[in-house]
């Protein structure tokens, strides 16, 4: 009787809830540490119920009573939609994106990103994601921060064996969201690199129209106009040194290209004929490289 009115007595839970893998203590510990009313004897009794299904599991309702919850995360599961964030976008176009194809209000998922993400740009991780139907704004945005900040430390602390979020973002993601917008091949990355570290070593301003793609303007064209007008610190033509954050998410190409840039002297880059760049060293042979470009 008494074990009848424990699982009648109802708990709060999101609509779909993320199950990690691992034994029924661990679930029921982790979800636990994710503000669900349960308790120790909850992972006695599934035992009886059966084992917690991994991965997004719909509930259905967020009010329910725990017999209700503790059969649910055992039997169903979540139907899910593909969302893909390419290397490249901004996060404010991908929102945009997410909240047509998941039915979500685009304004809750900018301000839960702006709430949860230490950073307003740079922070999620291009890739496919398979996302439950169902899934609140609140929720969706917490999950991508959390897996995308983890991905960040566990590159940081393989190439410096720890994970300084401040220099990891403001300098490498940032220098490697430059190279992201700028590049036009994977193999151009490392060059263009050299060349925002090279001007930076010499106090010289990047002069890059990437660094001018960033939140809404991510597909608009650079115009001399635009960069007369522009007075934002991404503007490279105006400000020295890096933009305040990056400037959209990147790839692992990317990172790699700001961590490791080529061993080269070039200073400058036009974009050639067939939209890959020819590199110069000399403001000279820049000039003569505009004019080939021009013919």
């Amino acid at each position: 009787m008494i074990l009848f009115y424990y699982l009648a007595t109802p708990i709060k839970s999101t609509k779909v809830v993320y199950i990690p893998k691992g034994n029924i203590n661990e679930i029921i510990s982790y979800l636990i540490r994710k503000d669900f009313s349960l308790t120790k004897i909850d992972a006695y009794i599934l035992r009886f119920i059966g084992y917690p299904q991994s991965g997004w599991i719909d509930i259905g309702k967020s009010s329910l009573s725990r017999g209700d919850f503790l059969y649910k995360i055992t039997k169903a599961k979540a139907a899910l939609v593909k969302i893909t964030l390419i290397p490249g976008e901004t996060t404010e176009i991908f929102l945009k994106n997410v909240a047509k194809n998941l039915n979500l209000n685009f304004l809750k998922l900018k301000n839960f990103y702006i709430k949860y993400a230490p950073y307003p740009e740079g922070v999620l991780f291009p890739d496919t994601y398979y996302i439950p139907k169902g899934i609140d704004e609140k929720y969706f945005i917490y999950y991508l921060i959390s897996s995308s900040i983890q991905r960040h430390k566990n590159l940081s602390k393989k190439v410096f064996k720890n994970f300084n979020q401040k220099i990891w973002f403001k300098k490498y993601i940032t220098i490697a969201s430059i190279i992201q917008k700028e590049a036009a091949i994977k193999e151009e990355m490392p060059l263009i690199s050299a060349v925002i570290y090279n001007r930076l070593k010499l106090n010289m301003p990047l002069q890059m129209d990437g660094a001018l793609n960033y939140g809404k303007y991510s597909h608009i064209k650079i115009t001399k106009k635009r960069i007369l007008k522009d007075n934002s610190r991404f503007n490279t033509y105006k400000f020295k040194g890096l933009p305040p954050y990056p400037v959209c998410v990147v790839s692992i190409d990317a990172i790699k290209a700001a961590l490791h840039p080529a061993n080269v002297k070039y200073l400058y880059f036009v974009k050639s004929k067939n939209k890959k760049h020819i590199f110069a060293k000399s403001y000279k042979e820049h000039l003569r490289n505009i004019k080939s470009v021009q013919k």
